[in-house]
């Protein structure tokens, strides 16, 4: 007998005959001989909808207290689910983060995983039920509080569980069918991915890919958790996210190119005329780091008379805490002044076949100049090679790479997509 996690998204569970179809899916899993713990998100965008509310009461919600409502979001999905699982004549118990002994530290609304305690969980299971899961909270021991895990917190809940239960994979349920070697919206020839490694999907969630969060495939790639991506809306294959073993790499010959991410959630700024000694990046970045800023690339121009730029990119939502850092680190070491750019995007491709392939940065570079895409910045790991360009050149550079590396299916993918925010 296996034991499955699956986990479903807001979208698979977006209103009560949503919710249905998910009940009848997770008693087929168990009808098939399987145990099953199901993690839910909350329904649509009910998130949203709470945060909204908190900032109609307050301009500064504290971060306890909206944990407390946020994590209201996903005891609805988690009771109304059992809920309809029961009506169905199979046997259902929901817990919510803390009941299911997921132990965090004590940051609210970005907490991590200390240790996972699934008694509650195991017992259920052994009794012949299927354990229903609030996903995206836990639980501090010190505090006695609630806490939530931050963005993608239901995947990591589902990951964190099916690593302590020891399960034999991870089922996350979204609204498309698997992973793609680009954005289906913007490539319509892009191809469904069958497989890839942690590391490429690490590679990828951290350059722009909405379908899995970075948090959970660092979980699994740790604790070795097989993850199988797909859709709620079909019983279609989707992607397997997974470690390579030893006899795999010797059967198989890894891409070079498994995808063309993009990332249009970042901005650039440049501390300008910065003197060239040393001390000065150290002062920038620690200061940056002190504030949670998350800086991603970093570009230093070649000193001229003694000053230099220092250029960086960041999540658009840090703008606000990094400028006046860059303001007043400027005036202490004597920069001349400050730049920002949101109208940029970031492309990167990824392929674990890379590391083993000359050419590939060269080969990307002559794409973006053949279609006159002018590159900004570069950074590289040993599968991932990212640019900055401008933003208006996304669409025409992304499908550009797409085709030049054989990416391209042959035919245009017709499944309904949903909307990105």
């Amino acid at each position: 007998m296996a034991l499955i996690v699956q986990k479903y998204g807001g979208s698979s569970v977006g209103d009560a005959n949503k919710i249905k179809h998910v009940a009848k899916r997770v008693i087929a899993a168990q009808k098939a001989g399987n145990q099953v713990v199901v993690v839910v998100s909350a329904m649509g965008d009910t998130t949203d909808e709470l945060l909204d509310l908190a900032h109609q009461v307050t301009d500064s919600p504290s971060p306890r207290e909206l944990d407390m409502l946020l994590t209201s979001g996903e005891r609805i999905s988690m009771a109304l689910l059992s809920l309809a699982i029961n009506s169905l004549g199979a046997k259902s118990r929901s817990f919510t983060g803390s009941q299911a002994g997921i132990i965090t530290d004590e940051v609210h609304g970005n907490a991590r995983i200390a240790e996972v305690t699934p008694g509650r969980i195991r017992e259920a299971l052994d009794a012949g039920d299927i354990a229903i899961v609030a996903g995206f909270q836990g639980f501090n021991r010190e505090s006695k509080d609630i806490t939530t895990l931050g963005r993608g917190g239901s995947d990591t809940t589902a990951v964190a569980l099916a690593a302590a239960l020891k399960a034999d994979a991870c089922e996350i349920y979204t609204d498309v069918t698997g992973v793609f070697s680009a954005d289906p919206r913007l490539v319509p020839q892009a191809r469904k991915l069958k497989e890839l490694s942690f590391d490429e999907m690490l590679e990828m969630a951290g350059a722009g890919s909405k379908v899995l969060a970075l948090r959970s495939v660092e979980f699994a790639r740790n604790h070795n958790v097989p993850i199988h991506v797909r859709s709620s809306f079909t019983w279609e294959e989707g992607t397997w996210v997974r470690g390579i073993d030893e006899e795999r790499k010797r059967k198989m010959e890894e891409p070079i190119i498994s995808g063309v991410v993009h990332d249009v959630g970042e901005a650039k700024m440049t501390l300008l005329g910065v003197p060239d000694r040393p001390g000065v990046s150290a002062l920038l970045f620690e200061s940056l780091a002190a504030a949670n800023v998350n800086v991603d690339m970093i570009v230093q121009n070649t000193s001229i008379d003694g000053t230099t730029d220092i250029s960086f990119t960041l999540p658009i939502g840090d703008i606000k805490t990094a400028e006046p850092i860059l303001k007043k680190v400027g005036d202490e070491v004597g920069a001349t002044g400050i730049n920002k750019d949101e109208n940029i995007v970031k492309l990167s491709l990824v392929g674990a076949g890379m590391k083993s392939s000359p050419g590939i940065a060269a080969k990307m570079f002559r794409v973006l100049a053949d279609n006159s895409v002018n590159i900004e910045m570069i950074s590289t790991s040993t599968i991932r090679i990212s640019v900055v360009v401008e933003r208006s050149q996304l669409e025409k550079a992304v499908r550009a790479l797409h085709t030049a590396f054989d990416l391209d299916s042959g035919e245009d993918y017709s499944a309904p997509l949903p909307d990105r925010k």
